[in-house]
């Protein structure tokens, strides 16, 4: 059986991601001076502005202001031409302190009598969350967000060590893959997408971003003369970033997990700190679903998991290994339960989530990058030895 698949990515100058930095930026500034902070940010960019509301706790003394112009500083507006750029952004703070009735269930888990340390904090809300992996990427994501992240990653790479002078900060990519039987076969299609100064010659620019882009991150093997390669289709794009396209916190949440190849449990990441299990618990079914792929239990699996807010343990743990499974899905279900402990205490220690490590995971996906802790297969073995008991 044949079919096709895409997945798309947005560069850190995309106005959705600059709202997503700005929140986690925030957020890790906070953290730094509190590890017990808490955080529930919104970020809105426009023309000139950023706004920024939400709900935070916190014996932190920062500057925000000063925060969100280096961060925008960073990304690269830095040009009064761009309509938006960090020396000249008017900015709005609209911050209250976190709901009572929320912190009470989080202090104070409905499981707390049990005494057990881990039963102590409940989750910040109610939710399901989603865990994906995969055999296609070495990293053990698909293969169409693999690439489309690769391709923006490496747009910004281009422009800020000046391989190629004349392109901004916005940029999107897009890739799709053809499968057969279910395996990635070749690559069908590739879109990209940059921002660029004015007066550039579009032909000069498809060729660079075609030569020091799309030919530098997709493997040749997967690339035939029936590929379409599109390099900014419409032709111009000067006017881009947050003057181009308001952006808002958390609207790329496809974008920062699986391209789509999973569901989502609805739930975004950016400017929330770990006690909130849209972000947390989503983070720690990706590092189960990988655990039980890297251990050759399956070659591909998908973790559900469900809260309650002020719950300690989830409501529910499920498993689907798409018929890939060398053991039932029930049976492996029961070895995660078993082996993995989902109480948000426990994730938080187990991936120290009260650090500021959030502004890390900010761009090109949450998932995928080998420095984060929920990458890191500390349990395999423990997993493996469940099975050979």
């Amino acid at each position: 059986m044949r079919y096709l698949f895409t997945s798309e990515s947005v560069t850190e100058g995309h106005p959705d991601k600059v709202c997503d930095q700005i929140a986690d930026r925030i957020l890790d500034a906070m953290l730094e001076q509190d590890s017990q902070s808490r955080s529930a940010i919104e970020v809105v960019s426009t023309t000139g502005r950023v706004i920024v509301v939400g709900e935070v706790s916190t014996n932190a003394k920062i500057d925000i202001e000063k925060i969100i112009r280096k961060t925008v500083k960073d990304i690269g507006y830095t040009r009064k031409e761009y309509l938006f750029d960090y020396a000249n952004c008017s900015i709005d703070i609209y911050l209250d302190k976190q709901s009572s009735d929320i912190a009470q269930g989080v202090n104070q888990s409905l499981e707390s009598s049990s005494g057990h340390a881990y039963d102590l904090i409940g989750a910040g809300d109610q939710g399901m969350m989603f865990g994906y992996a995969c055999k296609e990427s070495e990293n053990l994501m698909p293969l169409p967000i693999y690439l489309a992240h690769k391709l923006t990653k490496r747009l910004a790479e281009v422009r800020k060590n000046k391989i190629i002078k004349y392109i901004r900060p916005d940029g999107k990519s897009q890739v799709t893959v053809e499968y057969i039987d279910g395996k990635p076969a070749r690559v069908e299609a590739v879109v990209v997408s940059t921002q660029h100064d004015d007066n550039i010659d579009i032909e000069k620019l498809r060729a660079d971003i075609k030569k020091e882009v799309i030919e530098a991150v997709i493997p040749s093997n997967f690339m035939d003369s029936d590929t379409k390669i599109y390099i900014n289709p419409t032709g111009r794009f000067v006017l881009g970033g947050p003057a181009g396209d308001s952006g808002v916190t958390g609207r790329k949440i496809i974008v920062d997990t699986y391209g789509g190849s999973a569901p989502h449990g609805g739930g975004a990441f950016s400017g929330k700190d770990a006690t909130k299990v849209d972000r947390s618990a989503t983070y720690f079914a990706r590092y189960v679903a990988k655990h039980v792929v890297a251990a050759d239990l399956a070659e591909k699996c998908q973790i559900q998991v469900a809260y309650a807010i002020g719950k300690a343990q989830p409501v529910s743990v499920s498993v689907d290994t798409f018929g890939t499974g060398k053991y039932s899905d029930e049976k492996i279900s029961k070895a995660i339960r078993d082996v993995f402990d989902f109480r948000p205490k426990a994730i938080i220690e187990r991936f120290d989530m009260t650090k500021p490590i959030y502004a890390q995971c900010t761009n090109y996906g949450h998932f995928g990058n080998e420095d984060m802790p929920w990458e890191k297969l500390t349990q395999k073995e423990e997993l493996k030895a469940y099975f050979n008991k």
